[in-house]
């Protein structure tokens, strides 16, 4: 089968960056399916994987690389017992074992799921990445759910990005919350007011567009854009006892003892 991987961190200028190889289809074993490649999805956890995760060091052979996919199983192991052949699936797949740039892929059928019918392989791949982060930060990370959060305020900053969208989406339709986010062009504006949401503000004037629209301190808060840039105007619009979750990495400091008088809690979430 035709492969894309990669044997050193180089910069995409570089064309030994990306490698094309053929290989073996693999073999699926144990709760293992085989799914048939039809469409991939490209997250900046899989460019700073292949530009940095090497360092120094060449692999002798190319690893394949890739996370989010959706295809269709053509081949199980002999404990599968989720899935048959035929059946269309989508996935986020396992960083230590080989990706999805292939036509075929091995993959747990313990993290798998069923494509649903009103998506097609290309929405269903996109989807992986993104929704888990989301599903991850809200509820496992800031423990919110639809008891304690319905009817609460959630800012998003960077709500116009993969993550942002379906946070958006989740916070509105599954958890029952009010809904601001940040965005500051016209076609990220109405993107996020398309995708549920309540209010759009714009960063650049972020204190003032809240207090402007009714909104001096809201009750969580969730940064996917950068949280040194925006960290003092999280610290002074996070009601006491609020909660604050990141994915963006830190370019610097981060002065947490600044939340201890309102009694705020504050949660990464892990992604590359």
């Amino acid at each position: 089968m035709k492969a894309i991987g990669f044997k050193r961190s180089l910069p995409i200028e570089d064309e030994q960056s990306f490698i094309e190889f053929e290989t073996e289809i693999p073999t699926p074993k144990g709760h293992q399916i085989l799914v048939k490649i039809k469409a991939i999805a490209v997250n900046p956890a899989d460019t700073k994987f292949r530009k940095y995760a090497l360092g120094d060091k060449e692999l002798p052979e190319p690893k394949i690389i890739g996370w989010d996919a959706a295809g269709e199983v053509v081949g199980v192991g002999d404990e599968v017992e989720l899935f048959k052949i035929g059946d269309e699936v989508y996935y986020s797949g396992q960083i230590d074992k080989p990706g999805c740039y292939a036509e075929y892929q091995v993959v747990d059928e313990r993290i798998v799921g069923h494509k649903p019918k009103n998506l097609s392989m290309v929405q269903a791949a996109a989807l992986a990445v993104p929704a888990l982060t989301v599903w991850e930060l809200l509820l496992d990370r800031m423990y919110l759910s639809k008891e304690n959060a319905a009817n609460k305020t959630l800012l998003i900053i960077g709500g116009a990005g993969g993550v942002g969208t379906y946070a958006i989406q989740f916070a509105k339709k599954i958890l029952g919350m009010k809904v601001i986010a940040t965005a500051s062009r016209h076609t990220t504006i109405e993107w996020c007011l398309d995708y549920g949401a309540d209010l759009v503000v714009n960063h650049r004037e972020l204190l003032m567009e809240m207090q402007d629209n009714g909104y001096p301190q809201v009750d969580y808060i969730i940064d996917l854009a950068n949280i040194n840039q925006h960290w003092k105007n999280m610290v002074e619009l996070i009601a006491p006892e609020g909660r604050i979750g990141s994915i963006s990495d830190a370019t610097g400091p981060i002065d947490l003892a600044a939340l201890k008088n309102k009694s705020v809690s504050f949660a990464w979430e892990f992604t590359c």
